[in-house]
């Protein structure tokens, strides 16, 4: 199918949070990774959501390049040509923009897809995330606000996170204090005040409740889902809504167990981000290739080796299939396993 359009996107967000379920928003570097990511949503007749870093969009420009935009837009050129062989819908998000990227990633960005729009088509990507972590909250409120309105004016969505998450991700790195970790009600209700509750345009809110970013154990870091109840019910009443306003976005989910998962969702998690357990299930399988094929792939003694072996499509088949099965995975914990507005 055709990349998701804004209002198939807020049809998908919509339809997980009121069904109890949240999307799995996966974060790939490559277009053997996006392939691996349609491949296990085809196979487990899941929607989703596919994203790029600014790290991401690096590596998709060329690896001895600084061209994040470029590599942003690249990605998004060859998603929007390969899905329409897939039968489920997808968006396209650009993860964790710190304020240092601006001006070289998400900015250019919003300007390409208002060119799309001035000319009658729909925005590139379906939503942008703005990173104001490292900031101070007000300066992080303000720059959503700046934002808003031109994500609103071509129909995508902004994700803002509200809180810190800990760990690094793409060289966006944080450390302190534990409490640093929690969002606050207060921390929230400010930013309602300024960005409103959708009617200055949709946003969707990372909040923070003990997330790290990379790979943990369970039981090392102590996360308390139970908060986003807390907070949903805190701004609901102060601002005469009904129950669960804000959609939510988890990060820094993997060591998470499934029940501290299903209780985030059940506090109104619609998308939560995939990334460390699928870059590990892309690699080991590769790892695992070429241990067991090691002659083959290797000219060892000077011989030939074995071209049908080296290949790169030979163990690059193996990588994409066991990236899909942790995609599918994904699904199956988050409850988006067969959902699809496509069916």
């Amino acid at each position: 199918m055709p990349i998701a359009t804004p209002d198939q996107y807020a049809e998908m967000l919509a339809g997980a949070k009121a069904k109890g379920f949240a999307f799995p928003a996966f974060n790939v570097s490559s277009t053997q990774t996006l392939n691996a990511v349609l491949q296990g949503l085809t196979e487990a007749g899941a929607d989703g959501i596919i994203q790029v870093t600014t790290g991401g969009a690096d590596y998709f420009a060329g690896h001895t390049v600084k061209a994040r935009a470029t590599g942003a837009l690249a990605f998004a050129k060859f998603a929007h040509e390969v899905a329409k062989s897939y039968p489920v819908t997808v968006a396209l998000h650009t993860d964790h923009c710190p304020k240092p990227a601006l001006e070289d990633f998400v900015l250019p960005l919003i300007a390409a897809s208002e060119d799309e729009v001035k000319a009658g088509r729909e925005p590139i990507f379906q939503s942008h995330m703005w990173d104001g972590s490292a900031v101070p909250l007000d300066e992080n409120i303000e720059i959503a606000k700046q934002l808003l309105p031109r994500i609103k004016n071509i129909d995508a969505i902004l994700e803002v996170e509200i809180g810190v998450v800990g760990g690094e991700e793409d060289g966006v790195k944080h450390e302190g204090s534990n409490d640093a970790l929690y969002t606050t009600t207060a921390d929230v209700s400010k930013a309602v005040e300024a960005l409103g509750l959708g009617e200055q345009g949709k946003w969707i809110a990372a909040l923070t409740f003990g997330n790290v970013h990379g790979v943990y154990a369970p039981g090392n870091v102590k996360l308390r889902p139970e908060l986003l109840g807390e907070i949903q019910a805190g701004i609901a009443e102060q601002f005469g809504t009904g129950p669960k306003p804000l959609d939510l976005v988890f990060h820094g989910g993997s060591g998470s167990t499934d029940a501290e998962i299903a209780e985030a969702v059940a506090n109104g998690v619609v998308k939560m981000n995939i990334d460390t357990d699928t870059q590990y299930a892309f690699t080991r399988a590769i790892a695992d290739y070429m241990l067991k094929n090691y002659d083959g792939v290797i000219k060892v003694d000077g011989e030939v080796g074995n071209k049908k072996l080296y290949d790169p499509r030979a163990w690059g088949k193996v990588a994409e299939s066991a990236m899909a099965q942790r995609v599918i995975q994904s699904t199956r914990q988050l409850g988006s396993y067969g959902n699809s507005i496509s069916a």
